[in-house]
């Protein structure tokens, strides 16, 4: 219960005068005013009006989880999330300009360069076939009992990852299926390092059964011979062998990956799975699409 304001004499002897001439609803008004004065709360501070809550439920959630509400949260672990992913694929990109620009570097030796083949079909096809997109170049021979297949299987996988469709090349004649074949983004090359028994013929039997896209390229044993060269293929093939004897060829096993301008971009060994060495091709199609 609160305590009446009582006045002090000394306050109601200096209103003495004044309230004799007063009437008694006046002196009353008057004594009621200085009642309330005295008794006035302070102003606050603030001047911004409090907020209001519809039910006690909305009130109590809003003190319960404090500044920061789940949606806020949600939003910070997406906003970082997104950060983490950009700047790893930057990463990624930038070892794979490194690297391209590595293998073009003063003082390194050159992979690639001019040469004159023929393909499966008897046609003469050169270096400057591979211009205008990227082109994945194996070497082997048809008559390799184990390696070459498992490569040349592994070659399809890659071709159809990249490529985003199964290989159907060679199988169209027309000249819509030649415009279809160069917009596609690899172009995959079987170059043979057994040219003695590796016919246009002979190729373009033994690729059918791997993938149609693959173009098989053979030549004369001077023109094999120099593009081995050119691509720093190590083969060798044993000397004496008679006309008809089976024998086998040794032979550098790696993809090499040739970029639009026909630069030597990297080499694709065995220890990687046709997905990783598809998102490795894929990554250099897309840097260069940048450009």
């Amino acid at each position: 219960m609160s305590k009446s304001f009582t006045p002090s004499r000394s306050l109601l002897s200096s209103f003495s005068r004044s309230l004799k001439h007063d009437k008694p609803t006046q002196q009353c008004l008057r004594l009621r005013n200085i009642n309330a004065s005295c008794l006035h709360t302070p102003k606050s501070f603030s001047t911004s009006s409090a907020r209001t809550y519809k039910t006690v439920e909305e009130a109590r959630s809003r003190y319960k989880s404090g500044p920061f509400s789940y949606r806020a949260g949600l939003l910070f672990l997406t906003s970082g999330a997104g950060l983490i992913f950009y700047f790893r694929y930057e990463k990624a990109r930038m070892e794979r300009l490194r690297v391209a620009e590595a293998t073009k570097g003063v003082g390194r030796p050159k992979v690639g360069g001019p040469f004159e083949l023929v393909d499966q079909e008897g046609r003469r096809f050169t270096d400057e076939d591979m211009r205008g997109r990227y082109s994945l170049v194996y070497f082997g021979f048809s008559h390799c009992p184990d390696i070459c297949p498992e490569e040349l299987d592994k070659m399809a996988v890659m071709i159809d990852l990249v490529n985003g469709e199964g290989g159907t090349a060679n199988s169209e004649s027309s000249r819509d299926g030649k415009e279809k074949e160069k917009q596609r983004k690899l172009l995959p090359l079987f170059i043979t390092c057994d040219p003695a028994r590796d016919t246009p013929a002979v190729l373009k039997e033994y690729l059918k059964e791997f993938h149609a896209g693959i173009v098989g390229l053979t030549g004369t044993w001077e023109q094999v011979k120099d593009v081995c060269k050119k691509y720093r293929v190590y083969f060798s093939t044993p000397e004496g062998v008679k006309q008809g004897q089976d024998y086998l060829v040794d032979h550098s096993i790696y993809f090499y990956l040739m970029d639009p301008e026909g630069d030597f971009v990297e080499a694709i060994g065995r220890q990687h799975s046709p997905e990783q060495a598809a998102k490795i091709i894929e990554g250099h199609v897309g840097d260069w699409k940048g450009k």
